[in-house]
């Protein structure tokens, strides 16, 4: 008598999918750690440079427009100023103006400086 062959073909395709999908497992923390590690160190700067700035910014600025400043980002030379409405954002480009000087001054790799709008939720 001949074998009969087998005719469910789905069986096999998902089990060739699902060994496909399977990750090879990590052998410790440290090798988890070393793949995340670029990731981690870029947002601890991005962190310590909001830190500094707001910092900086809370002893040069005037306490009402002090507690406008929703979130600041430094990238790429680029410094950002983020404040909660767009009547807040145009007296905040006064203030930075008048301190740009000083601001360029504390870190002279700033190419440009930057007040946008980003609501608070």
């Amino acid at each position: 008598m001949p074998k009969k062959m087998s005719r469910n073909k789905r069986i096999r395709a998902r089990l060739r999918a699902r060994a496909v999908l399977r990750a090879p497992p990590a052998h410790s923390v440290k090798e988890l750690l070393a793949t995340r590690l670029p990731l981690l160190k870029r947002i601890t700067d991005h962190s310590a440079a909001e830190r500094f700035w707001q910092a900086w910014l809370n002893g040069h600025i005037p306490e009402p427009l002090r507690s406008r400043i929703c979130r600041i980002i430094e990238r790429e030379g680029t410094l950002t100023i983020f404040a909660e409405s767009a009547a807040w954002s145009a007296r905040l480009r006064y203030a930075v103006l008048e301190l740009e000087r000083e601001m360029r001054a504390v870190a002279p790799e700033l190419a440009a400086i930057r007040v946008r709008v980003l609501p608070r939720r």
